[in-house]
């Protein structure tokens, strides 16, 4: 999310103003929302006062920060941090990936992955294992493993996407809406940055073409070497977490949309 030594020198008040002008916060309307006084908050973000750590946490929830941002924002306000943030395969976290992969091959057959902050494909099941196989496409390793890239990068499974334009700018604005909600998150920026450098993206329209004014969200439609397979996307997330890793995560399941996939998908993945 930052960096240390920015962390160092940026102060709370100069994070705490940064976080309100990227959710689009009057300094009067923070504080209502928060329940202070603006003069209070005006002192907190010119350093005239020091808040409490209950105080940070307070203003933190009210922006709806994300936890790697609230443990910045108590880093610069002098507070230890209040989230932890382990790799996913750290022994505390057994119980975790258990639990995770247990949902992914509970969707079998139909593929399911978990995502991290980076889009990196971090847990699958056996089924989005050999979707790459079905498309008949020998996908590199660097891209394979890469949400965004496996679907928008010319070495990826692209060429098997069926009207890959509406559901790559799809799968933009999704990205855009996540850097929305994170903008200071150097790591998404740099992957929104390097996505614009991919062939034919910066030709995309500027709203998706949907088929049909029927149609209630843009599918996924591969050509495979069992037919055309049509999905559509379900995302979840894990409740309540209260360490950085996990909030990071997100379930992603390609469900299928017709029966035509079903039964190719029912006949076709071993399990």
């Amino acid at each position: 999310m930052a960096d240390p030594a920015d962390v160092l020198r940026s102060t709370f008040g100069d994070e705490l103003r940064r976080w309100r002008d990227a959710r689009r916060f009057s300094q009067l309307a923070l504080a209502a929302a928060a329940g202070v006084s603006q003069r209070h908050l005006s002192f907190l973000e010119t350093g005239r006062s020091k808040p409490s750590r209950d105080m940070v946490l307070h203003l933190a929830h009210t922006l709806e920060l994300p936890l790697r941002a609230q443990n910045v924002l108590l880093a610069t306000a002098g507070y230890s941090p209040e989230y932890t943030e382990r790799p996913l395969d750290d022994p505390e976290l057994d119980e975790v990936r258990r639990v995770l992969q247990t949902a992914l091959d509970g969707q079998l057959p139909f593929p399911a992955r978990v995502v991290d902050r980076e889009w990196d494909i971090v847990l699958a099941n056996a089924a989005w294992a050999q979707l790459a196989l079905l498309c008949g496409i020998d996908v590199p390793v660097d891209v394979g493993k890469n949400a965004l890239r496996l679907c928008l990068h010319p070495d990826g499974i692209r060429p098997a996407i069926v009207d890959w334009e509406p559901f790559a700018l799809s799968l933009i604005h999704r990205l855009e809406r996540e850097a929305v909600r994170r903008p200071f998150d150097e790591r998404l920026g740099a992957l929104v940055a390097e996505v614009q450098t991919y062939p034919g993206i910066a030709d995309l329209p500027d709203r998706v073409l949907c088929a049909s004014s029927d149609d209630l969200m843009v599918p996924i439609v591969l050509e495979t070497v069992v037919g055309r397979l049509q999905f559509v996307s379900m995302a979840a997330v894990l409740g309540a977490p209260f360490d950085i890793t996990i909030e990071e995560l997100h379930i992603e399941t390609l469900l299928p949309a017709d029966r035509h996939t079903e039964y190719a998908l029912r006949g076709t993945i071993q399990k």
